[in-house]
């Protein structure tokens, strides 16, 4: 009789460890999109940090890893939106040239306030997505076309706008939204500590909001994250950030664009997550007819994306000419294809729908670390841009392949 009692207490506490197995595989299987590249970039940094002999993580070259790409990660916010929207946008590069010579000519040649000039910029760049936006949400030109012509005609601007010839310098306070670095409240011979304390800072914000979030999931019993999952991927998070900052801070600080770029992020994961119109993207990119029939008007959607793309460009080309102290004609060359390499490669799908601003981040992260690394072991530029065309095409394939499956 004893022995009846304890089988079923027996064969009842058995099956947890499968149960628990099969729930861990089960979220890295739904998951493996975000988690998968995460762990890529952590792989290539560690390839690189070997194969240059620590030179990659050196503080100095973390430094120019953050400039150097800061307007990529920029554009790849808005591409993202496009893309989720079932849309592409070819033309930012050449909007990020035509930018950055309307800016040289308001503050070089005609002596405006580099505020002013700033702002009438983007503006400007808020016009030009407007421009093409009209004619792919309400003619339903596709956007290849459109944004193939958009290229073509801000090529042209550019170089009529800089009459064949490079303009600058810029003003000292002009090239401090690319080159300057926040101030430090504190006296330390090799420490910014307050580079220090800001990286210490969010990383205890990021895990308040998540420990938050969690607990909200709990409440209601949404969460799905197994708890391992959930305290190993923070408590990474929260070491990288403060890592990360302690060697920024052992060279000159944090990076002004640095702070933008981290702004940028959090309001577009909130629009992404948390606002109506984020959610329409996501539907009308999943199924725009399915959309329309719930009531999204679908077309000011698609509009929206591109206005919001084209200040976003506006915004990196003004990074871009602070940077090079100077416009070229020939500024943002190649840049798109940076952009919509970072989207698809942080887990974007090709045909709209799927995307996460972390994985864009990530994926231009990826992008910017295989330039550094490669450039500093002396790879030519002509298998870089081998090595890049292959990695993008693996990330498309494996999400065909995973949406196939």
């Amino acid at each position: 009789m004893n022995q009846d009692i304890l089988t079923p207490a027996a064969s009842e506490n058995r099956p947890q460890p499968a149960a628990e197995k099969k729930e861990y595989s089960g979220f890295l299987k739904h998951n493996m999109r975000e988690y998968g590249m995460l762990m890529s970039l952590i792989a290539i940094m560690a390839f690189f940090q070997y194969m240059t002999n620590g030179t990659l993580m050196q503080p100095l070259n973390l430094t120019n890893l953050v400039l150097q790409n800061s307007y990529i990660v920029i554009m790849a916010l808005g591409m993202l939106m496009v893309i989720v929207a079932g849309h592409i946008d070819l033309s930012v590069g050449s909007v990020v040239g035509f930018i950055g010579a309307l800016a040289a000519v308001l503050i070089v040649n005609l002596h405006m306030n580099f505020v002013l000039a700033s702002i009438l910029c983007i503006l400007a760049g808020g016009v030009i997505g407007a421009a093409q936006g009209y004619w792919v949400a309400f003619f339903k030109i596709p956007s290849f076309i459109v944004t193939l012509a958009g290229m073509l005609v801000f090529k042209g601007l550019t170089l009529a706008l800089l009459q064949g010839q490079s303009i600058g310098p810029f003003p000292d306070d002009f090239q401090m939204l690319s080159s300057g670095f926040i101030p430090d409240l504190f006296s330390a011979a090799d420490l910014r500590i307050t580079s220090l304390l800001v990286g210490v800072v969010v990383a205890a914000i990021m895990i308040f909001v998540k420990v938050r979030a969690r607990n909200k999931q709990a409440k209601h019993g949404m969460e799905d994250e197994p708890y391992v999952f959930f305290i190993l991927k923070n408590a990474v998070f929260a070491a990288v950030i403060i890592f990360f900052s302690y060697l920024l801070a052992s060279y000159k600080g944090m990076p002004n664009v640095l702070i933008i770029m981290f702004l940028l992020m959090v309001v577009y994961t909130f629009i992404a997550n948390r606002t109506t119109i984020g959610r329409r993207i996501y539907a009308v990119g999943g199924n725009e007819k399915a959309a329309k029939l719930s009531g999204i008007k679908t077309a000011r959607v698609s509009f929206y994306t591109f206005i919001n793309m084209g200040m976003l460009a506006a915004l990196a080309g003004l990074i871009f000419a602070a940077r090079l102290n100077t416009a070229t004609p020939k500024a943002g060359t190649g840049f798109e294809l940076d952009v919509i390499a970072a989207c698809f490669i942080g887990g974007a799908s090709a045909s709209g729908g799927v995307g996460k601003v972390m994985g864009a981040v990530i994926g231009a992260f990826v992008m910017g670390v295989m330039n550094n690394g490669m450039s500093i072991m002396g790879i030519g530029i002509d298998y870089q841009q081998v090595i890049k065309g292959l990695v993008l095409l693996a990330a498309v394939f494996v999400d065909v392949y995973n949406k196939n499956k």
